[in-house]
């Protein structure tokens, strides 16, 4: 059979085997990545830098810290209209089922973290009585509206929230960035490169 008359299936070429995402949803995920190697770290640092009496660092690493989570959101809620609108592609049939499925669960949590992480930190530095607002505003520009009184009671429990689920983001994109770098050196499959 004359296979240069065959029509290929959407996204696929020599590069890219089993398909690939579109050039806007690639677009939205490495932006998600550059975001979230801002956030996590500044997260993780804030508790350090916070027990410092240097006013000016710490409201620095808050303000980059929440305008980074913030944004996550936004691009995470674009990102999921965008997906529906625009499915990517299916799992290429190669893949043992289980791995089909456990990736669909890793995407599918991170997915609800990119949007339940910023909401629960919001909420807790709103409670606490930092809102996005001057020193502290988000992007360093816009002054976000403050929607409740200091309640240290709901910013503790918030917090520890926040917390746990940025541990929890940790492990999940750990996992994430494992299995392409498993299926890119040990199984040598076109998994990676959809998103490249």
């Amino acid at each position: 059979m004359d296979t240069s008359m065959v029509t290929p299936v959407r996204g696929t070429d020599a590069t890219h085997p089993d398909g690939q995402y579109g050039t806007i949803a690639k677009l939205f995920h490495w932006v998600t990545v550059l975001l979230m190697l801002i956030a996590l770290p500044a997260g993780f640092l804030l508790k350090y830098i916070t027990e410092r009496d240097e006013n000016a660092i710490k409201y620095t690493a808050y303000a980059i810290h929440e305008s980074a989570g913030l944004t996550i959101l936004f691009v995470a809620i674009l990102r999921l209209l965008w997906r529906r609108l625009n499915p990517p592609p299916t799992p290429a049939a190669h893949l043992p089922v289980l791995m089909r499925r456990a990736s669909g669960f890793v995407h599918h949590a991170l997915y609800a973290m990119l949007i339940i992480q910023p909401i629960m930190g919001f909420i807790a530095t709103n409670a606490w009585g930092f809102p996005l607002q001057g020193a502290t505003a988000y992007l360093g520009i816009f002054d976000l509206p403050k929607f409740m009184d200091t309640h240290e009671t709901i910013a503790k429990v918030f917090t520890t929230i926040h917390m746990i689920g940025g541990y929890l983001t940790a492990f999940l994109l750990a996992t994430h960035i494992g299995a392409a770098v498993f299926h890119h050196t040990i199984r040598r499959d076109g998994t990676l490169l959809r998103m490249l």
